[in-house]
């Protein structure tokens, strides 16, 4: 839907004004404080002064057009008013009130009832049950609640899915100096839901970063269109996403379902769409103002410039986890350092140029500017901030934080600055800022690092390309419903080119010796029946059957553990490698997820495992086997063969494009074990369900 007029009303009706209400109060001061230009109407049924102007008894009584209509009266009164704005041609709402769909069954009757007539009318509404919104880029501040002075006018778009929140937030970002183009609360969305608002920002000139506070994505398809538009556009999505509560397995089938929860497949999804994920407010914030500040970074080579040699090793703890690098700096940048550096100083990345930046004001800047024409570095981290209080003679510090920021200025690659710690900025500090362009400050060491590692995560995220999705099938294979044990599962998968370990239907004793002797010993049995899982749990499997012999007491124990046999499957015995799970899974909202990770008779136990939804390709299946508590493993640990990554990737992104064209019907498919051999890739069980 369409919100630019919402937005950017030229005149606004403020309905159910009232002395006796705080709403009513802040909205109009928050009107009149920042810098709204058009008119603003009163209107309250009994007429009269209100807030110590005249006040409408409706809108009918407004002598001109109104854009707008914040809207605070009683619930049951709601309607009326969208009736009679819809009459007068109104077309964009704010609807304050609550007692809607979150109040229990009445209330959720009467928002059915609202979203109809809008519907029906073609009204915008924002809400209800929201605080409204500040348009700090127009001066558009039609919002329920005090908002603290200054108003900083940026270019973070935000969007929260809680009122009682928003104050906080746009507090912290001022106390931060994060200025803001939008902030919206959201209410209960229903008719204008967050990806509304999304797409405004996409396309909305003032807006660089959208930050986003989500109790729930209630549309993931509608989500991840808008966030792809984000990406393409290049402006970052930075989400707080809230709500970890496991899903229990809905295929109960297959190990897959118990490995892969609501959260995880949010996180999956999320990380997928470039959206950064953050867990705190504060995160959410700060992560945001950086990507405005900086825009992408190009690369993870971080070179580090500081006066302390504690922070510089808090600094090399936080980088390692973010997944930064630190490399050595060059013998001509070690060589020009080693001339600035005082001789009881050790030249090395990170750089502490020491104390004595107290003596010489101007040594932290003179190594940025080394460090910062180091050809190994993709960006450099300043640990700087601007000052909290005035010195009697403020010129010195003015004309330190101008060089400064001239240097800044001029450096080939990015320079973050970032403080010690999570403080306020100051009046001063943001006048400092304000008149000698020294750049934006991301607050605090553990903040910014982590602020840092996701503004270069979603840069990678960026510069690769979409993933087109697989053209599903014209129909569902035939017999496609319940469970599809093993010899109908691998005989699908073999049917679409994938590596199946080769096996043979047997359905008596003679004719499993016979497929032994094809196979050579020794051998698997394992039991045939329609509907069954895992067989193991029930001693349907026989292992290292040597001789005909083994093969048909193997035989004659597995009839007696599944009276129904309807056969054995007879396969040549692998052994060595390293077993995987490949498993893709029909998530309610957000499709198909793929989980990969270590495999065998352990899985559940072991719960080491990559989520990606679909559709991948092979380079995105290695990073998640990098990500892979058991990485370790393919990589050859001990002496074991290595397992060649890209064969295995290629294998598991065959197998998840493959499952994309099964269609609707499929609900998971499981792979367990996937051995992997070097660079042989072989699928030595597998399980279909269909929903």
């Amino acid at each position: 839907m369409p919100v630019g007029d919402l937005f950017n009303p030229r005149s606004i009706a403020l309905v159910g004004a009232t002395d006796k209400s705080g709403w009513s109060l802040s909205t109009l001061a928050n009107l009149r404080t920042h810098g709204f230009a058009g008119s603003v109407h009163l209107v309250n049924p009994r007429g009269g002064v209100v807030h110590g102007s005249p006040a409408h008894r409706s809108l009918t009584e407004i002598p001109e057009p109104v854009d707008l209509a914040y809207v605070m009266v009683p619930t049951g009164a709601v309607l009326g008013v969208l009736k009679e704005g819809a009459k007068l041609g109104i077309r964009s709402y704010v609807v304050l009130t609550a007692g809607f769909g979150e109040s229990g069954e009445e209330g959720a009757r009467l928002e059915a009832e609202v979203t109809a007539f809008a519907a029906e009318h073609g009204l915008t509404i924002l809400g209800p049950n929201g605080n409204g919104y500040i348009n700090a880029a127009a001066g558009v501040t039609p919002y329920g609640l005090p908002i603290p002075q200054p108003l900083l006018r940026g270019s973070v778009g935000v969007v929260l899915q809680s009122g009682a929140l928003a104050s906080s937030v746009l507090a912290f970002a001022q106390a931060r100096n994060v200025g803001v183009s939008l902030l919206t609360s959201m209410g209960n969305e229903s008719v204008v839901t967050v990806t509304d608002v999304i797409d405004y920002l996409v396309d909305d000139p003032a807006t660089k970063v959208v930050a986003l506070f989500l109790e729930s994505i209630r549309n993931p398809a509608e989500f991840s269109r808008v966030a792809r538009r984000a990406l393409a556009a290049g402006k970052p999505i930075v989400a707080l996403k809230i709500g970890r509560s496991r899903l229990a397995s809905h295929t109960a089938q297959a190990h897959t379902g118990a490995l892969v929860g609501d959260d995880d497949v949010i996180d999956a999804a999320l990380r997928g769409l470039g959206v950064i994920r953050v867990r705190s407010l504060e995160d959410l914030i700060i992560t945001a103002g950086l990507l405005a500040s900086s825009g992408p970074l190009p690369g993870r080579r971080v070179g580090v410039v500081t006066p302390s040699g504690g922070a510089s090793e808090i600094i090399a703890d936080r980088a390692e986890d973010e997944g930064l690098e630190l490399p050595a700096f060059a013998p001509g940048t070690v060589a020009r350092l080693a001339e600035i550096v005082p001789s009881f100083g050790t030249v090395q990345n990170p750089l502490d140029v020491t104390g004595y930046v107290l003596i010489d004001r101007t040594l932290l800047g003179r190594a940025l500017e080394v460090v910062t024409a180091d050809p190994g570095i993709d960006l450099v981290l300043l640990l700087s901030e601007p000052p909290r209080v005035a010195p009697p003679d403020p010129a010195p510090a003015f004309a330190l934080y101008s060089a400064s920021a001239q240097r800044i200025a001029a450096s080939p690659v990015p320079v973050v600055v970032v403080s010690n710690v999570l403080t306020d900025v100051t009046e001063f500090g943001r006048r400092v800022q304000q008149e000698t362009g020294f750049p934006h400050v991301v607050g605090g060491i553990e903040h910014g690092l982590q602020a840092i590692g996701a503004a270069v995560r979603w840069s990678e995220a960026r510069a690769r390309p979409p993933v087109p999705p697989r053209e599903v099938r014209a129909a569902p294979p035939p017999g496609a419903s319940g469970v599809w044990a093993e010899h109908r599962a691998a005989a699908l998968l073999a049917s679409a080119g994938l590596p199946v370990v080769p096996s043979d239907l047997a359905d008596d004793e003679e004719a499993a010796v016979a497929a032994a002797e094809r196979f050579g010993y020794p051998v698997v049995l394992k039991v045939a029946a329609e509907g069954l899982g895992h067989k193991s749990d029930i001693g349907g499997v026989r292992l290292g059957l040597g001789s005909a012999e083994a093969v048909r007491q193997a035989y004659r124990g597995l009839a007696g553990v599944v009276p129904s046999l309807a056969g054995v499957l007879v396969q040549p015995q692998r052994s060595g490698g390293i077993e995987l799970l490949v498993g893709i899974v029909r998530d309610p909202g957000w499709g198909l997820t793929l989980a990969v990770g270590l495999g065998g008779v352990w899985v559940e136990a072991l719960r080491d495992t990559a989520l990606r939804v679909l559709p991948v390709d092979a380079a995105e299946v290695r990073t998640a086997l990098s990500e892979l508590r058991g990485a370790a493993l393919l990589n050859g640990a001990r002496g074991a063969e290595p397992a060649d990554l890209d064969a295995v990737a290629g294998v598991v992104a065959r197998i998840a494009a493959f499952a994309e064209t099964l269609g609707d019907g499929l609900e998971s498919l499981e792979i367990n074990p996937l051995l992997v051999t070097g660079s042989r890739v072989e699928a030595l069980d597998a399980l279909v369900t269909w929903r």
